[in-house]
């Protein structure tokens, strides 16, 4: 036992950011289901179930439109296939992680991995606990954020007009960090011609899939011609 205590100490303080980051997105999160008509117990049920963050706000539109599984399968594909070149980088880190696993595979979003990636445990934690604790307080802070915002919501009268415009600014924020970080902006802007140009060709409501789907494309071909010419 004072083994895991150690880790979710030494966890802690990496997760600080975090904590202050989802609680705030949450509430947002948690406030809009709420004026859904999804109350505090379904907000929490989806956070703890599903923990996709963005993917979660795009749900929104989907629990209040008409059903179309296929679109919401595919939109959520593409907004979360960044994952997939997460596990596979994560590979070595949790080969030897045992049951703590299929939790760590679970939780892995893009704070835990930025915080996983970039630190190393102190000599004497143990890193499968360390990886678990960062993990799992990062989980417990969506999870409460959203729920909190889905009492706050349900108790206090808040007029919601404009707060879905959080995930717009959630993918601001996200787009401006990638852009300072990276010296190569090629990606960025690719993706911002496509989506105008799909914007101004299938309408508002239809543009999403077909962007993406043509970012994909043309971030895709040079790599598969430099492959096949080398």
């Amino acid at each position: 036992m004072s083994e895991k205590i150690k880790a979710l100490k030494a966890a802690f303080p990496h997760t600080i950011p975090v904590l202050t980051g989802f609680t705030f997105l949450g509430i947002a999160y948690g406030i809009l289901m709420n004026s859904k008509g999804y109350g505090a117990g379904w907000t929490f049920l989806f956070s703890f179930m599903a923990f996709a963050g963005s993917s979660q706000y795009v749900a929104l539109t989907f629990l209040t439109s008409v059903f179309n599984p296929f679109n919401a399968l595919l939109i959520s594909l593409i907004v979360n296939a960044r994952h997939l070149f997460y596990g596979i980088s994560m590979l070595d880190k949790y080969r030897d992680t045992g049951k703590l696993k299929p939790y760590l595979i679970f939780g892995l979003c893009d704070e835990t991995f930025s915080i996983v990636c970039s630190t190393k445990p102190p000599k004497d934690v143990e890193q499968k606990w360390f990886m678990f604790f960062i993990t799992l307080l990062n989980h417990s802070y969506w999870v409460f954020g959203s729920t909190l915002g889905g009492l706050l919501g349900s108790m206090i009268s808040f007029n919601t007009k404009g707060l879905d415009f959080s995930l717009t600014a959630l993918f601001i924020v996200i787009f401006v960090g990638q852009w300072k970080t990276q010296k190569n902006h090629k990606p960025a802007i690719i993706g911002v011609l496509c989506s105008v140009i799909c914007l101004v060709v299938f309408g508002q409501n239809n543009f999403i899939i077909p962007s993406m789907i043509a970012i994909l494309i043309v971030l895709t071909i040079p790599r598969k011609e430099s492959i096949q010419w080398h």
